[in-house]
């Protein structure tokens, strides 16, 4: 069954590839660029369970932090967030969205860890987020430990704050 799941995945991100190179990018959001580069100006800040501040942040606390920077008032929790916006298939997903994750157990059913896209490419889905490591970077595409826990993508209105 998981793989299964995982060969499910591989062969969405396949089609995703094939529709990208048909369909045109949409033109950049300015308001998308400026909050990924706010959030990319703390790669390297420590991960801090419950943490909301540069001093320490954990995954929805990231997320909430550079989102407030900007005047929008989400929830909390990352399953908050997942009820958030409009779902997204993941061979539409775009900059700017929210992607939600299983945590640490893959067999869990339920969102325990969200990031923000940075980059779409035929290669690679970029994220950032506030992992065990820290916040960092990883590409969705070649990491086996985020396919096989990704639940779902969002998109939140960035005109109605």
């Amino acid at each position: 069954m998981k793989f299964l799941r995982i060969f499910f995945l591989l062969l969405c991100l396949q089609v995703s590839n094939h529709a990208k190179a048909q369909t045109p990018t949409p033109k950049n959001d300015p308001q998308v660029d400026a909050i990924i580069n706010y959030a990319k100006s703390f790669l390297g800040v420590p991960y801090r369970y419950g943490g909301t501040t540069p001093s320490g942040f954990d995954c929805s606390g990231f997320i909430n932090y550079i989102f407030g920077n900007f005047g929008f008032d989400l929830v909390r929790t990352s399953y908050g967030l997942a009820e958030l916006g409009t779902t997204v298939k993941l061979s539409d997903i775009q900059p700017g969205d929210l992607m939600f994750f299983k945590g640490s157990n893959v067999n869990s059913t339920t969102v325990g860890h969200v990031a923000l896209v940075v980059e779409v490419t035929p290669d690679a889905i970029k994220f950032i987020h506030s992992a065990n490591t820290g916040v960092r970077i990883d590409n969705f595409k070649t990491s086996q430990y985020y396919i096989q826990r990704y639940i779902k993508t969002k998109r939140l209105d960035y005109g109605v704050q």
